[in-house]
């Protein structure tokens, strides 16, 4: 403990950790989620921007959303950002309405909260992820 009130690791006094699950329970208070045929039809009604963020050996393997912008977890922040020099064209403003997809809805929801720490408030989730939007019969190619 150090003389200022914080613990060795950065917490102030009393405070516990946060684990995952309440840390997801946290994010996804903040916002909506989507199930997969309503980001579909978001999608098709240009209301939504998809973003694939699964690592590339799990869009080799189950192939990929037709129309949905693929861009590595690592990255999603500087392409969305629409203030941000390495934005992606897509990127226009703090008013789009990005779904982030991940493979099953767990890093896609913590991916979600930090882009509404930039400022992109209409952004969510999918749902069970990939997963669910394969389960749902939606469209994929290989």
């Amino acid at each position: 403990m150090s003389a200022h009130g914080t613990s060795r690791a950065g917490r102030p006094d009393g405070e516990r950790p946060t684990g995952v699950d309440e840390l997801l329970e946290r994010v996804r208070a903040g916002y909506t989620r989507v199930e997969p045929r309503e980001a579909y039809e978001a999608a098709r009604a240009a209301e939504a921007l998809l973003v694939d963020i699964r690592y590339e050996a799990l869009r080799e393997r189950d192939g990929l959303i037709p129309g949905a912008l693929v861009v590595e977890r690592n990255e999603l922040e500087w392409r969305l950002d629409p203030q941000g020099s390495h934005r992606l064209p897509e990127a226009t403003s703090h008013e789009v309405r990005a779904i982030v997809i991940c493979n099953e809805g767990y890093a896609s929801s913590l991916a979600a909260a930090s882009l509404h720490q930039l400022g992109l408030h209409r952004s969510t989730d999918l749902v069970g992820g990939f997963q669910a939007w394969r389960a749902a019969g939606l469209p994929v190619t290989p």
